[in-house]
């Protein structure tokens, strides 16, 4: 029987979850670490835990694995009940951020370390420690130590002894974060890449945004223990549903308003002395009164000063990016005085210049003054 490493069928409707979490929480010494937390991960699912340090990202991770025991609820991979079954018991493969090596073993002792704990014959073993080396494109490193190898190949030598025992899923907990900005770039691809050949179920640890809106298939945002909002890249970066999702993922640009009337499908606001009339994606509003105007800095155009539509700033620092200049507005109107526009670098203007930002009419979202931020 071949020993190839196995892809797993794409995701169907009417199949059951890769990982199923029915209420798992968790706290340490009286501090929630996790509030309760129900969430269905989809075979082959690249779904990635995204938020600040300390939002609980990783202890929901390791509840996964198995390292810590839940306080209430209960975990599923692939339908067992595996709550109170020990980590090497829930075949579930792990790449941590220091890649957790063993110095005086080779690449493909490394490699096979797991095969041999699970007493897989010697041949056996051989032939899936070379096909997980090929998949890492380290076939030629078996013999080295990892004292011999770069960051990037340390990487790759963790993901493919994390691959060989063929997991039901696959945790990676922050993995690119020691390397630098190039390989780390890289090693995205090439990770998602091996991830899609196989068909593996993986959740992904990072506060890096960028990071999860370039790999994910959905991105979990959380914060306080609790996950604030799930959805595609596209929907979170898009459609964030509340403050602390729309400044955490992406640039943003919140402007102090006032929300005079609302219908099924507009909103008049008043932006300083600045009279709008906006659509939202946003299925409930705050009510009329003080609200915060959310608006990304690629929705925003610059445009004359003194337009009845468009809110009066002053040019305070142009920032070169190459193709194109960040413009750092000074704005009454805007939460803590500064708006950010990104314009062609031929139409950067100097300090002190007098502009009008007009907005989209359909885009920008409207939270009430008093939403969470953190």
């Amino acid at each position: 029987m071949s020993s190839e490493i196995p892809r797993n069928t794409p995701q169907d409707s009417r199949q059951h979850p890769a990982v199923q979490i029915d209420g798992v929480a968790k706290s340490f010494s009286g501090t929630v670490a996790l509030e309760p937390v129900w969430l269905k991960i989809r075979r082959g699912e690249f779904l990635t835990l995204l938020g600040p340090s300390g939002c609980g990202k990783t202890t929901l991770l390791n509840l996964i694995a198995g390292f810590l025991e839940a306080d209430e609820g209960e975990l599923f991979i692939n339908r067992d009940l595996v709550t109170q079954v020990p980590p090497h018991q829930r075949e579930i493969g792990i790449v941590f951020q220091n890649y957790a090596l063993f110095p005086h073993m080779n690449v493909a002792q490394n490699v096979a370390y797991g095969l041999r704990t699970r007493r897989v014959s010697k041949a056996e073993t051989a032939e899936r420690v070379r096909e997980a080396l090929a998949l890492v494109k380290l076939e030629d490193f078996a013999d080295r130590r990892p004292r011999q190898l770069s960051g990037g190949q340390q990487q790759r030598v963790a993901l493919a002894r994390a691959l060989v025992i063929r997991p039901r899923v696959l945790l990676l907990d922050e993995p690119f974060s020691a390397l630098d900005r190039n390989l780390r770039t890289a090693m995205q691809v090439e990770l998602k890449e091996i991830q899609s050949r196989l068909g593996l179920t993986t959740v992904f640890v990072t506060h890096d945004q960028s990071e999860a809106l370039s790999m994910s298939d959905r991105i979990a945002v959380m914060s306080r223990g609790r996950i604030r909002q799930i959805g595609t890249p596209t929907e979170i970066y898009d459609q964030p549903q509340s403050r602390f999702v729309s400044t955490f993922v992406g640039d943003a640009n919140l402007f102090s308003a006032t929300l005079r009337e609302k219908t099924t499908a507009d909103a008049i606001l008043e932006v300083g002395s600045t009279r709008l009339t906006l659509s939202t994606y946003q299925v409930d509003m705050p009510a009329p009164g003080p609200v915060t105007l959310f608006v990304r800095p690629e929705q925003c155009v610059l445009t004359d000063s003194g337009k009845p539509d468009a809110i009066p700033a002053t040019v305070a620092l142009s920032v070169y990016q190459g193709s194109y200049a960040e413009l750092h507005l000074d704005c009454p109107s805007a939460e803590g005085g500064r708006v950010m526009l990104r314009v062609p670098a031929s139409q950067a203007l100097p300090a002190g210049a007098s502009v009008g930002i007009a907005l989209p009419q359909r885009g920008p979202a409207i939270y009430a003054r008093e939403d969470d931020i953190a």
